[in-house]
């Protein structure tokens, strides 16, 4: 099956899978175990965005095999510890080779950290913010298709929420990297119609219970 066409790849198992972990055995866990299944912990949501902001510019399989490294320099994502840091803190990480060494990401990285309190005082969590903007049936395709989502990088909710993000103070928070965070932690199922994980996706984000 070619996945020029599809978009779907058989896998050394002989299952049918989107195409894009290219049957890496890291990325290709992540595909099964992680990517669109939805997600309501906190620090996970706080964890993604600022890893998707990270991406910029770089691959996710750069990023995902850095993310132990990544946790360890950012106390887990816990983001009242990470809105504590300061200056030593960012010399710290800038000389941190097990992650990015990009000043401005990791600084923003700092900047979200004291956004998501705030967030988290005014609605409760960050999980029940980025939940509220979860599309309605008639924000989303009937089929689920490489051309689809070739199409679509970004999204009106996901600009929706890029907008509100930068409202608040968030940096590093574009359309195109929400649209990436929605699809990660599952507030969209864009796994392609045809691919094993979509249908055991859907039944989770059926049972998933919103945050309020």
């Amino acid at each position: 099956m070619s996945n020029e066409n599809t978009g779907l790849l058989a896998g050394p198992d002989g299952v049918v899978r989107c195409f894009w972990h290219g049957n890496l055995p890291d990325y290709l866990h992540y595909h099964d175990h992680e990517w669109g299944r939805p997600v309501a912990d906190d620090r996970r949501l706080f964890e993604k965005i600022c890893l998707e902001g990270f991406q910029s510019g770089l691959s996710w399989l750069t990023i995902l095999r850095k993310r132990d490294n990544f946790r360890e320099a950012f106390a887990g994502f816990d983001f009242d510890k990470v809105a504590a840091f300061n200056e030593r803190d960012v010399e710290r990480l800038l000389g941190n080779a097990g992650i990015i060494r990009h000043r401005g990401k990791i600084v923003s990285t700092i900047n979200n950290a004291k956004r998501a309190r705030a967030m988290v005082d005014e609605f409760g969590s960050l999980a029940a913010w980025f939940w509220k903007f979860e599309p309605g049936k008639e924000e989303r395709p009937e089929i689920v298709d490489l051309a689809h989502l070739r199409a679509n990088p970004t999204t009106a909710v996901s600009v929706r929420i890029s907008k509100d993000l930068k409202k608040r103070g968030w940096t590093f928070v574009g359309p195109t990297t929400v649209y990436a965070f929605m699809q990660a932690m599952g507030l969209v199922n864009d796994h392609l119609e045809g691919c094993v994980c979509r249908k055991e996706v859907e039944k989770q984000r059926k049972a998933f219970q919103r945050p309020k």
